[in-house]
């Protein structure tokens, strides 16, 4: 049995897509869990680039089981969009499978998304406004409508006309907007189960399988540790749980199955959407930092919010997933710099605190305390060994790996999957 778990250590968008793909040409089943199509993953092949949000990233390999899992709420109007996509650029789909469990994205769950955004306005959270928070609204609400209902179209037309009924109450009373079409959503729908029906399984058997036969199983997360919404910023958060406890649940694997948790961190740190961020670099460095690291979400082409590296904030990602290994991400582009600052406390009040606040008000209060390293002007982006990088490049990783006490078993400088430099094996 081997096991691995890919967790994003910060605020998400630290680059998981090129760890995953590359661990996916060894992967027997790669498994998403949680979130939907409000995440992407970037992954670069022989200059090619293939932008995935719901489908997991092992598509890329025509002999791997792609799963998503029961965790996941799905767009059925945005996985068709991204199969079509994936086909026109010559990839199979035929090894997808969508678990008959998951909750689905409808037309009402976007609009009160769009509407309740839009009301709340200076304290806005940052959503994509793609129905994600509302529809795992429903899922706790025990209203929501599965994919299983999705295949039995007697019961999918009593479930949306009930749900349009009720979601249009609330459009049109509570926020003043426009009713939704009843007749529409179904026939679209009824459109759309027809095409995913192929891919309809039960996917925790296919996933229990797997482990029962030391198959190599990779879950894929999406998001990251500070987006959780127990352990994360809250309320600038996702509204699942992309830490690697999350996926006991949102894929059907038990915890004990789970041998290696890797965690995914930039080497410097990046954000998108609202709320206190401690090292972040409003100036020119910041901008330097966006721009060298392309720092433009996959989904939305929102501009992130960067700055140094907060190893508070990592360390915190380092208990709360139980991480075994760290891979480093874009060190590339801290190329260039003189110093680099490390975040190894926060000064609150007078007081050193390692910890990472609850409070959001305590948080914004919080200032970075720095170590400054020496930074390095070698292109490191065709080394292809540990030992070829630039010394100060070497102390940097050996800083982070000392304060975390945690190996730094995969480094990457470059976006292509070659530029990739692994350290130790990750699949036991």
């Amino acid at each position: 049995m081997s096991s691995v778990v890919i967790v994003g250590a910060q605020w998400g968008d630290e680059g998981k897509g090129k760890v995953i793909d590359y661990l996916a040409k060894e992967a027997d089943v790669v498994v998403r869990g949680q979130g939907g199509n409000n995440a992407g993953h970037t992954v670069v092949v022989d200059d090619k680039k293939y932008a995935l949000h719901l489908i997991p990233s092992g598509i890329l390999y025509n002999e791997t089981i792609n799963v998503i899992g029961n965790g996941v709420v799905f767009d059925p109007e945005g996985f068709l969009k991204e199969i079509d996509n994936l086909e026109n650029q010559g990839v199979s789909t035929e090894n997808i499978k969508l678990s008959e469990r998951a909750h689905v994205i409808f037309p009402y769950h976007k609009e009160i998304d769009r509407l309740a955004e839009e009301a709340r306005g200076d304290k806005k959270i940052g959503t994509t406004k793609k129905g994600i928070g509302p529809c795992y609204m429903d899922k706790v609400e025990r209203s929501g409508i599965r994919i299983c209902d999705l295949m039995d179209a007697e019961e999918l037309e009593e479930k949306v006309r009930f749900q349009v009924k009720a979601k249009n109450t609330i459009i049109e009373k509570i926020y003043g907007g426009e009713p939704l079409d009843v007749e529409k959503i179904l026939e679209d729908y009824k459109v759309y189960a027809e095409r995913i029906r192929k891919y309809v399984a039960d996917t925790t058997a296919i996933v229990h399988d797997a482990v029962k036969n030391d198959k190599k199983v990779l879950l894929e997360g999406a998001q990251g540790t500070l987006l959780d919404v127990d352990f994360g910023t809250y309320p600038y958060v996702t509204s699942s749980h992309p830490i690697s406890g999350g996926f006991a649940i949102g894929s059907g694997i038990g915890p004990n199955k789970i041998e290696e948790v890797l965690g995914i961190t930039k080497a410097y740190t990046t954000r998108v959407g609202e709320g206190p961020f401690p090292t972040e670099l409003d100036n020119e460095i910041g901008d330097k930092i966006r721009i060298a690291g392309h720092e433009f979400g996959t989904t939305t082409g929102r501009p992130r919010r960067c700055g140094w590296l907060d190893l508070v904030m990592v360390d915190y990602g380092a208990r709360i997933n139980g991480m075994t290994c760290v891979s480093l991400m874009l060190l590339d582009v801290l190329t260039g710099f003189d110093k680099l600052k490390v975040c190894t406390g926060y000064k609150y009040n007078d007081e050193i605190i390692k910890n990472f606040p609850a409070s959001l008000k305590v948080l914004g209060k919080c200032e970075p305390v720095y170590e400054e390293l020496d930074g390095w002007k070698e292109d490191i982006t065709n080394v292809e060994k540990y030992e070829d990088l630039p010394e100060n490049a070497k102390k940097y990783i050996e800083f982070i790996e000392e304060y975390l006490e945690l190996p730094v078993k995969i480094v990457s400088v470059g976006p292509k999957r070659s530029q990739t430099i692994i350290r130790d094996r990750i699949y036991r």
